[in-house]
């Protein structure tokens, strides 16, 4: 007969016990027999259900075990916690800003303009509910919300990467609150914190003129085209208040039909801009970088990165097209099957084959005017000037759009060096194509001299 002594020390540091098991080699049955011994600091008898249970097995399965519930209730308090902390940040999030210090920077003058707290926009848009969006764009995602009882419009900026940002931030909502204008978006307020960066706006009841053109509802009838002459109108006039009255001089470098919003009254009212120069500002871009939309970017902006009142003038002359075509500023080549057509270009095609009315939108049902086509067309065409310099200012197009005249010598010009531009194109296609010919005739040559030498030879 032999035995075998374990020891083991129980959770409790005051209490060890002492297993001694005896087996009882010969003995049939093999049952143990436990004796329990206790000593140091107590006289608490212990006795482990767990031990008892697993006696008859491994020696380490009392350490496993011992060592999975501690791991167990370690996780799962880890756990609560970490839902505890979510849900308590989900629920009252932090407002935390940075003060302007009055002697390291000017005196910021917001006139009307609020500064929000960022609970009081989460409260008015539902936390950010997706339900409450309204539209994404490439500066952030636009919030319907109700604040004191009237209905605002959201802005929260994507890409806010440094909160050491925010002195600039509220550098540029300054420059914004100080356009007024009845063609500008007016800014409500503001919320800014090291993470967030929100613009609160009017709601505008009948949104985007992008929204109005090609996102027509069932039953819901499609701009005519008296309110579509406004909106060119409108636009114009928040342009030219941006470009030539405020100071410093404001330049959207977003214009496009999709910014220019409408009120209840469909009056055009110019958004969004400020915003591509707060973005960089986020980023802290030194140079400026191309900030806009595909097909509304003027040529001169894609090769240099610099923005100016010129690059604001193409992106409304591409603008004026789309509320005439009711077409996107780009869209597929269904006829050759793949790219794309810029509408600038085919405008430009129809207008030198005299086919201008194909372009209008057919949702108008021909209810427009001839005159008023052929002279909005050819402002949009004129503002499209590859040539920055020859674009007119916006006072000159809000001028023209008020008379429904464009001064003739200036399209006259248009059409001129649009034609010389086109025999340029036909005379650079032409060299392309017999530079083509005359390196395949040589090859021809070659490979006939080639067949001559290795003829000779045999």
């Amino acid at each position: 007969m032999t035995a075998e002594t374990q020891s083991f020390a129980t959770p409790d540091s005051q209490v060890i016990i002492l297993y001694e098991i005896r087996m009882m080699l010969n003995d049939s049955r093999g049952g143990p027999e436990q004796q329990f011994l206790k000593r140091k600091y107590t006289n608490l008898f212990v006795q482990s259900p767990i031990i008892e249970r697993y006696v008859s097995g491994s020696r380490n399965s009392i350490l496993k075990v011992i060592l999975a519930s501690i791991g167990g209730a370690v996780t799962l308090l880890v756990i609560i916690v970490l839902f505890l902390l979510w849900w308590q940040r989900m629920r009252y999030r932090p407002e935390i800003y940075i003060d302007v210090p009055g002697q390291h920077d000017h005196n910021l003058e917001f006139g009307q303009i609020k500064r929000f707290s960022l609970r009081e926009l989460q409260i008015a848009t539902n936390n950010f509910s997706e339900q409450s969006v309204l539209g994404k764009g490439g500066f952030g995602k636009v919030y319907s919300g109700v604040l004191h009882g009237k209905m605002v419009a959201v802005k929260r900026l994507f890409e806010v990467e440094k909160p050491e940002g925010e002195i600039a931030f509220l550098r540029e909502v300054e420059l914004i609150s100080i356009a007024v204008h009845k063609n500008i978006l007016r800014l409500i307020g503001f919320c800014t914190t090291p993470t967030e960066r929100l613009l609160v706006y009017p709601y505008m009841e009948n949104l985007s003129v992008a929204s109005r053109l090609r996102d027509v509802k069932l039953n819901e009838p499609a701009l005519d085209w008296p309110t579509r002459m406004q909106i060119a109108l409108g636009a114009a006039r928040g342009l030219e208040y941006l470009h030539e009255h405020c100071n410093p001089k404001i330049i959207h470098r977003d214009v496009k039909a999709a910014n220019v919003l409408l009120d209840g009254n469909f009056e055009a009212v110019v958004g969004d801009f400020g915003l591509a120069k707060m973005m960089d500002i986020e980023r802290n871009t030194v140079t400026t970088g191309v900030r806009g939309t595909m097909g509304h970017i003027a040529p001169e902006y894609l090769k240099t990165g610099r923005p100016s009142v010129k690059t604001d003038i193409f992106g409304y002359g591409v603008m004026l097209l789309e509320i005439v075509t009711g077409e996107r500023a780009i869209f597929p080549n269904f006829l050759e099957g793949a790219g794309e057509i810029f509408l600038n270009d085919q405008v430009k095609l129809k207008v030198q084959v005299g086919q201008l009315t194909d372009i209008v939108d057919p949702n108008l049902d021909n209810a427009y005017n001839f005159d008023e086509l052929e002279k909005i067309v050819q402002i949009a065409l004129l503002c499209t000037n590859v040539e920055p310099d020859r674009r007119p200012a916006m006072s000159k197009v809000v001028q023209m759009l008020e008379s429904n005249v464009v001064p003739a010598e200036q399209w006259e010009e248009w059409q001129v060096a649009q034609l010389t531009r086109r025999q340029q194109d036909e005379m650079r296609e032409q060299r392309r194509l017999f530079s083509f010919s005359e390196e395949s005739l040589n090859i021809q040559e070659a490979i006939q001299l080639s067949g001559d030498k290795y003829g000779s030879v045999n």
